[in-house]
């Protein structure tokens, strides 16, 4: 499952509903997922440099929907500054996400909230994978099983949309909001990933902060 699949799920109640506090902010953190999932199957690049761009270097099919179809949307922006993609709703790969989901049997299409006018609901078909999920990222935050990279840029954009404490309710034990932000600091800062893979979740942190933190600075001062 791709990392953009996995946070979807976690963002998601078992009712079809959006996380309350964090589905807001769910664009940004899926499309920020979806550009490191582009980048381990080798797709695209993160630059390193202070404003990173992404750079698109293999448009070739990788066989699976969601990565083609943000692959295609995101070709024509190659060399785009991180922080302006991951704002563009074009990008948002929600759709595709649901499509492909619904296709390996995880979530199935319900009915339209808000009687039915709203969108429609996609509760859990099968809760297996989410508690697979969930029961791996416990282990990470609790030191008994080494992250992988999924794990840590599943963890770093939770936490860069300040909803890490309130989606991970079970899975950080005992620890506080501030413990929690401690400990994924940690995590991410000692990663054993690639160079690359580690340089790729440090930009979209940073980008995925960036756009969560505009709207509340803009609110604030016009309010």
């Amino acid at each position: 499952m791709l990392i953009t699949e996995e946070l979807h799920l976690l963002l998601l109640r078992p009712d079809g509903r959006g996380e309350a506090s964090a589905w807001s902010y769910r664009a940004y953190g899926e499309v920020a997922a979806v550009i490191v999932d582009l980048a381990l199957h080798e797709c695209v690049t993160v630059s390193e440099e202070k404003r990173p761009v992404v750079e698109v270097f293999s448009t070739q099919p990788t066989g699976h929907p969601v990565l083609d179809a943000t692959l295609t949307r995101l070709a024509p922006l190659s060399g785009k500054r991180l922080s302006s993609l991951v704002q563009r709703s074009s990008l948002d790969p929600k759709d595709e996400i649901i499509d492909s989901l619904v296709a390996q049997h995880v979530l199935v299409r319900g009915e339209r909230g808000f009687f039915g006018l709203g969108a429609v609901k996609t509760p859990e078909a099968d809760p297996g994978p989410e508690r697979l999920l969930r029961a791996r990222l416990a282990a990470v935050i609790a030191g008994t099983a080494a992250p992988t990279a999924p794990d840590l840029t599943l963890l770093a954009i939770l936490h860069a949309m300040n909803a890490a404490h309130a989606v991970l309710r079970e899975e950080k034990g005992g620890l506080s909001s501030w413990q929690l932000k401690k400990r994924i600091e940690q995590l991410t800062s000692d990663s054993p990933a690639g160079e690359a893979v580690a340089s790729a979740v440090s930009a979209v942190i940073m980008a995925v902060m960036t756009a969560t933190i505009i709207p509340v600075v803009i609110s604030t001062s016009t309010s």
